[in-house]
């Protein structure tokens, strides 16, 4: 097992490159420039990494540009009494190890030139490009809020925005925090685990969607360490136990390695220790580890069909565990991330798990969004013009990070912003739902049809009645799987809105915003709009048994009063059977000494009277101003929502609320909650109520009674 399974602070590097002293590479950064026929000693460990990756690379734009960064940092120190150019050079190395183009590491050697020093944009721009001055630039926007807890919503809101605008600043961020992270010892212990909790609740989570493994693994194991030290020593004895022994991964591998010659796949075959935090979340997840649960197998071939033989060949040749395997190269991740994924049990019973990957998905794998080089030229040395109209088409940026992008214009509250994004970034797997217009809609998985009507219609979803989910009906609320077909159902006519119950729905922000947003600003609900389509559509905003001091409204009616003979004592009106005056009613004492009134004909009352309750006699005071709640019962047709509200304001009635259940087999359930100046309306308006045309019932809603 490698040096960097048991060091969370080990360094990205690749295999069989010595670990690299930055207290070294600061004193020689301090000798000042060299001659210009070669790189000063103290980058040339940049160079050579970015050399790896890019062999014709043009390296003199690195030296200008350390020799700019060493002269303008040069007598300024770390906190940990480093110069302060081993940052920049530690960033960049980072950088340079996971492949990233020269743009970008000449943008990360300047990173903090332009904050700390003298030196300026312009002057950047005139010497390295407008490419490197952009980035730069983003990356200084970022660093001018401080990371206190409560600048931290618009910190995270400008670096999103910097990210959108082009995912390099973000992959400069992220080194940039790795290396902070590296060298956080020196920090008072609160700082440290402060600046730990947003590395985790954010920058990991941005670092996992961008893709960028090798970052994400190292991030979380320093994290780890700081947040929970216990664990963390635990985890490293046991790490260091098991790597004392023989590791049966390696006569795996042999075996693997093997099978796949004999087969006449070329292939490499290594064991690949898993960090701290995967140790970790193994031992929790089974218990007590076997020897091959300390890492896993990646087999490196050349081309896709090839990870499809190697996989023939091992489920051939060793017995497969089919519930281990998953395809990433036919659905790739969100994150660009692509491999597949099995396991097999070796000779002596050992489950090894194995990845199958060709050698360009092992780079992205490792660096993501990184290892695609610059988004906006072919060739990563040069310029590129930003367009007229000040967009910049990034070919790089996926799906989730377009959405943020929309919805934190939309979250003007820093903390709803917060909170909003690391909800979303919690979320570690996308679903892909077809449009049944040819489109398709990438969402989170959980996510409901809520949450396919914003991200297709934004502000107009507020209209959404229904949906059809793979050509059957189904409600608002309904979570959508990968590959399911979705048709919104839209109020044509009405002027509508949504319920406070969709967000119990919406999982995605972009929903939740615009749903929050519009019951802001309707405090009175959709269902105070004449012909609101305000869907309880998710079968919320049933009325439920409310109390009031005798003698006082209830929700059966606002001045209809149910008086009993006892002072002071609370009446409720049963949400089951919503009696209204001159309904004759009956009460029954309930918990807490209240008394609730049910009309005569309700089935909760032979259920009481069964079971030996003993009923109350109530009366009905003032049969003035009832309120009631109505069900009708229509075949959909168009206009019927308009034609429904119009006849119960003709009859003097007020909505006070209304929801709409979806269609079901092209039949319609609306539930009116409504205000009556006169108890003794209510028989005219439910008869106009079935005048409508293709209403076929209307009744007192029934609700089942709750345990009183």
């Amino acid at each position: 097992m490698s040096a960097e399974a048991t060091n969370p602070g080990a360094p990205i590097r690749r295999r069989g490159r010595p670990r690299i002293d930055l207290r070294r590479l600061g004193r020689v950064a301090l000798l000042g420039p060299v001659s210009r026929d070669r790189l000063p000693d103290a980058i040339g460990h940049v160079a050579e990494a970015h050399r790896a990756h890019h062999p014709d690379a043009d390296l003199t734009v690195l030296r200008r540009a350390y020799v700019l960064a060493e002269s303008s940092h040069r007598g300024q120190m770390r906190k940990s009494g480093e110069p302060y150019i081993t940052h920049p050079l530690a960033v960049t190395l980072i950088l340079a190890e996971l492949g990233a183009e020269t743009t970008t590491l000449t943008a990360s050697l300047l990173h903090d030139t332009v904050e700390d020093t003298e030196v300026t944009l312009d002057q950047v721009g005139e010497q390295f490009g407008d490419e490197v001055r952009y980035l730069v630039d983003g990356v200084t926007k970022l660093e001018k809020v401080d990371y206190g807890a409560a600048a931290e919503p618009e910190t995270f809101r400008k670096m999103l925005v910097a990210t959108g605008d082009d995912v390099r600043v973000m992959s400069i961020k992220l080194a940039d925090r790795l290396h902070n992270m590296r060298t956080l010892g020196v920090m008072r212990p609160e700082k440290q685990a402060r600046i730990a909790k947003v590395t985790r609740d954010v920058l990991i989570p941005l670092a996992e969607r961008l893709g960028v493994q090798a970052l994400k693994t190292e991030l979380e194991d320093l994290v780890f360490a700081i947040l929970h030290p216990e664990e963390h020593a635990r985890t490293h004895a046991v790490i260091s136990a098991a790597t004392s022994g023989a590791d049966p991964l390696t006569a795996i591998a042999g075996n693997v390695a093997s099978v796949l010659r004999e087969a006449g796949i070329p292939a490499e075959v290594l064991v690949r220790p898993r960090h701290f935090v995967s140790v970790h979340r193994v031992s929790i997840k089974r218990g007590e580890l076997r020897g091959t649960d300390f890492g896993r197998l990646l087999v490196l071939v050349g081309e896709d069909a090839d990870c499809y033989a190697v996989l023939g060949e091992l489920h051939t040749c060793f017995t497969p565990v089919i519930s281990e395997f998953k395809d990433f190269i036919a659905a790739p991740k969100f994150n660009l991330y692509q491999s597949l994924h099995t396991a097999v049990v070796g000779p002596e019973g050992e489950v090894a798990e194995v990845l199958i990957r060709t050698h360009r998905m092992h780079k992205v794998a490792e660096a993501g969004v990184i290892a695609l080089g610059n988004p906006y030229t072919a060739d990563s040395g040069a310029q590129s013009a930003e367009p007229a109209d000040g967009e910049r088409a990034d070919p790089t940026r996926p799906g989730w990070l377009s959405r943020l992008l929309e919805w934190q214009q939309s979250a003007t509250d820093p903390d709803t912003f917060w909170t909003t994004l690391r909800a979303d970034l919690a979320q570690d797997r996308e679903i892909t739902v077809f449009r049944t217009d040819g489109g398709t809609l990438g969402l989170p998985a959980g996510a409901s049809c809520v949450d396919a009507a914003y991200a297709q219609y934004g502000d107009a979803a507020h209209n959404c009645i229904g949906a059809r989910v793979n050509g059957r009906l189904a409600t608002l609320g309904t979570a959508l799987g990968d590959g399911d077909t979705v048709q919104l159902l839209m109020a044509e006519d009405a002027a509508s809105g949504p319920s406070p119950g969709w967000l119990d729905h919406a999982r995605t922000p972009t929903a939740r915003i615009a749903i929050t947003g519009w019951l802001d600003a309707h405090p009175q609900g959709a269902d105070t709009v004449p012909g609101s389509a305000a869907a309880g559509t998710l079968g919320s905003g049933r009325p439920g048994p409310q109390s009031a001091p005798a003698g006082s409204e209830g929700p059966g009616g606002r001045g209809a009063r149910a008086l009993v003979d006892r002072p002071d004592a609370t009446v409720r009106l049963a949400g089951c059977c919503t009696p209204v005056p001159p309904d004759d009613v009956t009460g029954f004492t309930v918990r807490g000494g209240a008394v609730a009134v049910h009309r005569l004909a309700c089935p909760a009352v032979v259920r009481m009277e069964a079971v030996g309750r003993v009923p109350v006699a109530v009366s009905w005071g003032d049969a003035s101003e009832c309120r009631v709640t109505l069900v009708a019962e229509s075949f959909g047709r168009p206009r019927l929502l308009a034609d429904l509200t119009e006849a119960i304001a003709g009859a003097d009635a007020a909505i006070v609320s209304a929801t709409v259940e979806p269609p079901s087999e092209q039949r319609v359930r609306h539930t009116y909650t409504l205000e009556l100046p006169d108890a003794a309306g209510l028989p005219s308006l439910m008869r106009a109520m079935r005048d409508v045309p293709g209403v076929y019932d209307v009744s007192r809603a029934q609700y089942p009674a709750a345990v009183l």
